[in-house]
């Protein structure tokens, strides 16, 4: 395929504001697409080389991109910082100076060689791996050659993709539609097929060429999609959920990780997906010494401690952990343990459908437990007052609460169902518990915050119709500090008009991609004409709102915009409030 076409197929998607159309363009161009490239078209329409586990990473940012664009072009690269300035758009940049210039690539090329998709995509994938010494001069040499011969439009693409701000937002689930419509393959098939090895570039391949999705099974190194939990706050209504009995866990307040064994070595993903083994060493250290088997998939909890007292410390201590360059001063400072809750494979045995109290069975026969690697302090009840009293040992001990779980379940990959069950605080009397919100626009700031987003438009997702919806306007809580720091981080998400995925009555001043998520707490969740969060599901026309919404200071770096707190989440704490539920 052309790289034109796919260009003008990603200009589309931009300019659309219904999922639908989206959906209806991607369709139209995978059946254009060859079997051998459709993996590079859904990749680079994500806006990466490669999933995400395997950290690929082009190591390319703006300077980068505009000396390759100048080299091309023979434009001055203070010229091109100049346009980029008054743009923000790296893509405008070099989509303006290309219309302008007479490059030396056309002249050469002329019109014989229009770039293919697999070209580009082969060549980015070179900057990618080049490293060492010189390898800034390759990078630069490499990109320079495509912008020489690519088109304007075709340049902006390639500059927001190799600086990440290829700004389409595309998700996973709506690729998911597409390939199932174009290729005529079952829905549940593919979706299940993409649970079990979440790359949808090897996926769509896959179908491309026909084969069958049943061939698609777990493998050790591949991490799986993390099954989630719903929540309720009350130990009676959680036992009648599962069935009058089960398996509860205390819910540390760490970082959920997906260990991975193969051969000896060991590799840690977070529940994005991302390979984080560079940020615990000491955790993947320990864990081979702890596990005695040769391929194993386990989850847990990594938790920060006091080196002084080995007291358990917040989330936000692991954060220290991220900076790749400090990690050794950062694991002496902030030392962590694993606390292990499940296994899913053990040496070419699949366990993600046998029941959960047999899968605890076996964690116990494989794991040795040390100074560094526990498996996670559980219990087996059939009473409510078993449980109350399970949980107020756990939160007197530093935990957010337990997380209940069916003994009979199967581990349901990529589901938030009712098999899991987190039993946090008491959500009655008002709202005390946090939620996680996916910031999808933002308001112009004034007075001290002028120059700046003053306050931010928070949505819930909800998975069975892959859109986010409106829950509150959220601007108490940010700091001076936080402000500076949320424009930083969302203006590589801004677009011009509301994303298709978003469903709002609202009109912000800057819309984004949904894809920064924040931790949001209130004084109760309300009705309100104004938000589409469960709109009509209580009353018709209004939708649920959360009352003088207010920011934690916790950002959720760890959450994917779909893993964030859903509709049918939103409805139910509402549900569980003192004042709605003495009306019902």
């Amino acid at each position: 395929m052309l790289f034109g076409d796919l260009v003008k197929a990603l200009a589309a998607i931009e300019a659309t504001t219904q999922r639908t159309v989206m959906v209806k363009l991607l369709v139209s161009l995978f059946k254009k697409a060859r079997p051998e490239e459709i993996d590079k078209i859904i990749y680079f329409i994500l806006g990466d080389l490669r999933p995400p586990w395997e950290g690929v990473e082009l190591g390319v940012a703006e300077k980068l991109c505009l000396r390759a664009v100048s080299k091309a072009t023979g434009v001055s690269i203070a010229e091109l910082e100049s346009l980029y300035k008054k743009s923000g758009d790296v893509g405008e940049v070099a989509r303006r100076v290309l219309s302008l210039s007479r490059r030396p690539g056309l002249l050469a090329f002329g019109q014989q060689r229009p770039l293919e998709v697999s070209e580009v995509y082969d060549t980015l994938l070179k900057v990618a791996q080049a490293s060492g010494e010189g390898a800034q001069d390759l990078k630069v040499s490499l990109l320079s050659s495509l912008f020489a011969r690519a088109s304007p439009e075709e340049g902006k693409y390639i500059a927001r993709f190799v600086v990440g701000k290829l700004r389409l937002g595309v998700a996973d689930m709506t690729l998911i539609d597409a390939l199932s419509e174009a290729f005529g393959v079952d829905k549940e098939a593919l979706e299940r097929a993409y649970h079990i090895y979440p790359d949808l570039g090897r996926l769509a391949r896959h179908v491309a060429e026909g084969r069958r999705l049943e061939e698609v099974k777990i493998t050790p190194g591949v991490p799986v999609l993390p099954m989630l939990a719903q929540r309720l706050s009350s130990a009676s209504e959680i036992l009648s959920k599962l069935g009058g009995v089960a398996i509860c866990e205390y819910k540390y307040d760490g970082e959920r990780a997906q260990i991975h064994i193969r051969e000896g070595s060991v590799k840690i993903f977070s529940r994005r997906l991302e390979d984080i083994t560079h940020a615990y060493p000491d955790v993947a250290k320990a864990v081979r010494e702890a596990v005695s088997v040769r391929e194993a998939i386990l989850e847990g909890e990594i938790v920060a401690v006091d080196p002084d007292t080995g007291d358990m410390l917040p989330f936000q201590e692991l954060m220290h952990r991220k900076r790749k360059h400090e990690v050794a001063a950062a694991a002496e400072m902030y030392p962590a343990v694993l606390h292990l809750f499940d296994v899913l494979y053990i040496d070419g045995e699949d366990l993600t459908g046998e029941p959960l109290i047999y899968r605890r069975v076996r964690l116990s026969e494989i794991v040795k437990e040390t100074d560094k690697v526990f498996i996670a302090k559980w219990r087996l009840f059939d009473g409510a007052d078993e449980v109350d009293n399970f949980f107020h040992e756990a939160v007197s001990l530093g935990m957010e609460g337990l997380v209940c779980k069916s003994p009979t379940s199967v581990y349901e990959m990529g589901a938030r169902g009712w098999n899991w069950i987190k039993y946090k605080r008491d959500y009655r009397s008002e709202m005390i518990d946090t939620v996680d919100l996916v910031v999808v626009g933002a308001f112009y700031g004034r007075g001290k915050r002028a120059g700046l987003y003053g306050a931010f438009l928070a949505a819930a997702y909800d998975p069975s119709t892959d859109m986010f919806y409106t829950v509150c306007k959220v601007g108490s809580g940010f700091t001076d500090a936080d402000l500076k720091k949320m424009y930083e981080m969302l203006q590589p998400y801004k677009t011009p008009h509301r994303h298709p995925r978003v469903v709002s009555k609202m009109e912000a001043d800057v819309w984004f991609v949904p894809q920064v998520v924040i931790e949001v707490i209130g004084a109760e969740i309300t009705l309100s004409p104004l938000h589409t969060c469960c709109l009509g599901a209580v009353k018709p026309g209004v939708g649920l709102a959360i009352r003088f919404p207010r920011f934690t200071g916790r950002y959720r770096l760890d959450k994917s915009p779909e893993q964030a707190t859903t509709a049918a989440e939103m409805l139910e704490l509402y549900k569980r409030q003192k004042k709605v539920a003495q009306l019902e």
